[in-house]
C-alpha cells in the first residue's frame, strides 16, 4: 500500500463509511434528541426499583424530567417539573396535572417510556424480535436489581453503544482473550432485526482460564445452558447482556455530543436464596461492576474515542467495511444501526451535514 498522505486519508473511501461529525457536531446531537430520542421507547427504569405502592423513580429522556410511578395496581409514567430526587415514596397518592405519559412493563421487567404521544409501535413490536434469544431467561421467573451506578462520560453516546455493535476491540479485554477466543467465540452471529436492533448468538465461556476465576456453570438463569453468553443492542443506544449467572443493562441518555450518562444495571432472580444472590453479585461485579476486569477498559476506551472526535477536531472518515459472512467480526451491526440512524435523521451518516434527497 502506498503511504497514506493527508489528501488519502480525506478521500471518498471505496467502501461503506461513516463520517466523524456524528460523534462531534452539536446541530445533529440536537436533533437527534428531537428526531429519535423523543419518539422511540426508551427503558428507563426496572420494576424492581419501584415494586411498592407510592414508589417512584425519576428520569430524563430527550431532555425532558419524566418520573414513573406504582400506582399500586400498575406503572404510569408522566412528565416531571417538581420531584428532584432521583426515587422514593410518596406519601399520598399522586396527583398531578402533567399529560401521562405512555409506559409499558416488558422484556424482563423493564419500564419501557415514549414520549410520542401517538406511538405507532407497542414496545414488543418496536424490539421486533431481539429478545427472541433471552425471553426465556429473562421472562420465566421474576428479575431484581441488585446492582445500580452510573457514568458520565466525555463521548458521545453512539461510540459507546458501537463497542457493543464491533467486536473487533474485544482484543483490549485481558479476560475475553484468555476464557473466550476459541473457534466457536469467532463463528458467532450478528443478527440484524428491523428498527436498526442487532443480537449476538451465543457461546460458552471458559471462566476458569482466567486466574482467580472459577467455571460458573453451577448457577444459571431460567431454560439458560451453564456458561453461555448472549447480547441484544437496541437501537438507538441501550444495551441487554446475558453472561451465565449475571444478567446487566446499559442505559445512555445524551447529554451533549461529547458527553454522555450511561445506566448500568445488575439482576439476578427475585427468589434466590441468599448464597445464590451473592454468587451473582460476585459473578458480575468481577466483570461489570465499576472496578470489575472489562468494564473501565470499555470506558477508557470510548472516552479516548471521544477525545480525538470532539467538536472542532478536524473531521475524518471511519471505516465499516468488513464483511465476514455476519460473524462476529463483521461490521453488519455498526452498518445496520447507521442505516437506520440515517433514516431517522433524514441524512446520511456519511454526509451528515446535507439532508439526504
Amino acid at each position: 500500500m502506498p503511504p497514506r498522505n493527508h489528501k488519502n486519508w480525506t478521500k471518498e473511501p471505496s467502501l461503506e463509511y461513516v463520517n466523524s461529525l456524528i460523534y462531534s457536531d452539536q446541530s445533529l446531537y440536537e436533533e437527534e434528541l428531537t428526531n429519535i430520542f423523543s419518539k422511540v421507547w426508551v427503558p428507563c427504569f426496572h420494576k424492581s426499583e419501584l415494586p411498592d405502592v407510592g414508589n417512584f423513580r425519576t428520569g430524563q429522556i430527550a431532555g425532558q424530567n419524566v418520573l414513573a410511578y406504582n400506582t399500586g395496581t400498575e406503572i404510569k409514567a408522566y412528565r416531571n417539573y417538581d420531584v428532584f430526587r432521583p426515587s422514593g415514596t410518596f406519601a399520598a397518592p399522586l396527583v398531578t396535572s402533567e399529560p401521562q405519559l405512555h409506559c409499558e412493563v416488558k422484556h424482563g421487567g423493564m419500564v419501557w417510556i415514549t414520549l410520542d404521544p401517538n406511538p405507532d409501535m407497542s414496545v414488543e413490536e418496536w424490539t421486533c424480535g431481539a429478545f427472541d434469544c433471552i425471553a426465556d431467561a429473562i421472562d420465566t421467573e421474576e428479575l431484581e436489581v441488585f446492582h445500580y451506578h452510573k457514568a458520565i462520560i466525555g463521548t458521545n453516546y453512539k461510540l459507546w453503544h458501537d463497542t457493543n455493535s464491533e467486536f473487533y476491540h474485544d482484543f483490549m479485554h485481558y479476560f475475553n482473550r484468555v476464557s473466550g477466543f476459541n473457534d466457536e467465540y469467532f463463528a458467532r452471529k450478528n443478527v440484524p432485526f428491523d428498527n436498526g436492533h442487532v443480537n449476538v448468538s451465543s457461546f460458552t465461556v471458559n471462566y476458569e482460564e482466567y486466574q482467580g476465576f472459577e467455571d460458573r456453570g453451577e448457577l444459571s438463569f431460567p431454560n439458560l445452558p451453564p456458561n453461555q453468553w448472549y447480547m441484544v443492542d437496541l437501537f438507538p443506544g441501550y444495551n441487554f447482556n446475558l453472561r451465565g449467572s449475571a444478567y446487566r443493562s446499559d442505559s445512555v441518555t445524551p447529554l451533549g455530543p461529547d458527553k454522555v450518562l450511561i445506566e448500568f444495571r445488575g439482576y439476578g432472580l427475585k427468589n434466590d436464596t441468599p448464597t445464590e444472590r451473592n454468587t451473582r453479585i460476585e459473578h458480575h461485579n468481577s466483570i461489570w461492576g465499576p472496578f470489575g476486569r472489562n468494564l473501565h477498559e470499555d470506558l477508557i476506551g470510548v472516552a479516548g474515542q471521544g477525545t480525538t472526535m470532539r467538536p472542532g477536531t478536524e473531521p475524518r472518515n471511519i471505516l465499516h467495511g468488513r464483511h465476514e459472512n455476519g460473524t462476529i467480526h463483521d461490521e453488519v451491526g455498526m452498518r445496520h444501526y447507521y442505516a437506520e440512524w440515517s433514516k431517522w435523521m433524514g441524512v446520511h451518516a456519511n454526509n451528515p451535514l446535507q439532508k439526504a434527497a
